[in-house]
Order: structure tokens, then C-alpha cells, then sequence
């Protein structure tokens, strides 16, 4: 499903951002990205739905080689990929409802189906009440929500989640786990930036871990060797 072969980034010539990186994540795998800030985990988000080309290697989504794809091709291969940004990029001037409604539109999806999948998604989110609010009048808790219910309205083939829980209490924070696991049980593969070491101590999920923009770390279940102290 997602392949990186010997990727490396470079802002700045004598800067490398990700430095060769090899990476492997299969269909309907549930994968945490971690490591310190500046690691480089945000910046391997935004390779794979093709925010940035690599300065060297290969990026390859669901048989797709997004290093090559030329920039017109990049709007349908996002669309089977949801993105929950850590700020949100919420429309602040739209409702919750239209919110999340623009992917299906983008679709191309009838209007009736857009009405009754988005007011279903909002409901699995427990934020079917504030439809008709913008996002200035919801919490940051009920703000994620609405981010999580554009990403996953489509059913899409991969979900990736950037720092999903920085802001949020522990009991909003495994609701949000939660949500990621029903995803994922569903047939998503899901790949989740955070150093949030509880909530990945929590989840028993693949752990990757980066630092200085290296893999310094695989491992399959690392979150049962984590202090569950920390």
C-alpha cells in the first residue's frame, strides 16, 4: 500500500529533511510515526499525499509512484487518502456540515447522498447536534472531530493523522483512538504521526521510529516494552 525507497528531502542543500529512508506499511496496517520534534515525521506525511517530491528516491501510494506523477494527477490520488492535519484547516466560514460535505461534493457525489453520508459520519463522530455551527463556536476536542469526519467520510483507502491528539484531555484522546481503530477495522490503513508515548502505549500497533530524519526504529508491538509510567 505505501513504499518509500532510499527517500531523502533536503530544504536546503546542506539541510536534509528525511535522509534515506526505506519503508514499508501494507494494506490495512495501523502504523505510528514518533520521534522528537524536527524529527521528520510531518514531513513524511507530506510526502505521501504529495504536498512534497522527494529530492531523491521514490514514493509509491497504492501502486502509484507519486514521485513521478505529474501535479495534475495529484488531486485523484488524494482522493483516496483522508489527512487530519494537526491545526485542522477547517473552513472557518462554513458549517460543520458543509465542512465535511466538501469531500463528497469534490467527488462528485449526488446531493441527497451527500446529505444523508455526511449526517451518518457526523453521528459515529457524537457530533450530529452542532451540524450547523462553524468552527469558531465548537471546542478543540469537537474541532478535531469535524477534521476526522472530512477525512473519513469517503472510506478512504489510507488515513493519515498529524499529532491528532496534542490538545486533547485523555478521555478525548481515546475516543479519537478509538475512531482510528474502527477505521482501520474497516479496511483503512492508518498511519499516525504523534509523540504522545501514552497513547501509542495504549494502542499495541507498529511503532516507526525517526530522528534527525532517519529511521532509527521498526518495530511490531514496541508499545508493550514502553514504560507505561512515562
Amino acid at each position: 500500500m505505501i513504499q518509500l525507497h532510499n527517500v531523502s528531502l533536503a530544504y536546503q542543500q546542506d539541510a536534509s529533511a528525511l535522509n534515506n529512508i526505506n519503508l514499508k506499511i501494507g494494506k490495512g496496517e495501523f502504523v505510528f510515526l514518533t520521534g522528537p520534534s524536527g524529527a521528520g515525521k510531518t514531513t513524511l506525511l507530506r510526502l505521501l499525499y504529495g504536498a512534497l517530491t522527494p529530492t531523491r528516491g521514490e514514493v509509491v501510494i497504492d501502486s502509484q509512484n507519486v514521485s513521478r506523477l505529474p501535479l495534475s494527477q495529484i488531486p485523484y490520488l488524494r482522493r483516496s487518502i483522508g489527512v487530519v492535519f494537526q491545526d485542522f484547516k477547517l473552513l472557518q466560514s462554513r458549517t460543520v456540515f458543509e465542512n465535511v460535505a466538501i469531500t463528497l461534493e469534490v467527488l462528485g457525489w449526488g446531493r441527497a447522498d451527500i446529505g444523508k453520508k455526511t449526517m451518518h459520519i457526523l453521528k459515529q463522530m457524537g457530533i450530529e447536534s452542532k451540524y450547523n455551527l462553524v468552527p469558531q463556536r465548537l471546542s478543540g476536542g469537537e474541532q478535531q472531530r469535524v477534521a476526522l469526519a472530512r477525512a473519513l467520510v469517503n472510506d478512504p483507502k489510507i488515513l493519515l493523522a498529524d499529532e491528532p491528539t496534542g490538545n486533547l484531555d485523555d478521555a478525548n484522546k481515546n475516543q479519537i483512538l478509538a475512531i482510528f481503530k474502527e477505521a482501520n477495522v474497516r479496511g483503512t490503513t492508518v498511519v499516525v504521526a504523534t509523540h504522545d508515548r501514552r497513547l501509542i502505549y495504549n494502542s499495541h500497533k507498529r511503532l516507526v521510529t525517526l530522528t534527525k530524519g532517519e529511521i532509527v526504529e521498526q518495530m511490531e508491538k514496541e508499545a508493550h516494552n514502553i514504560d507505561h509510567t512515562l
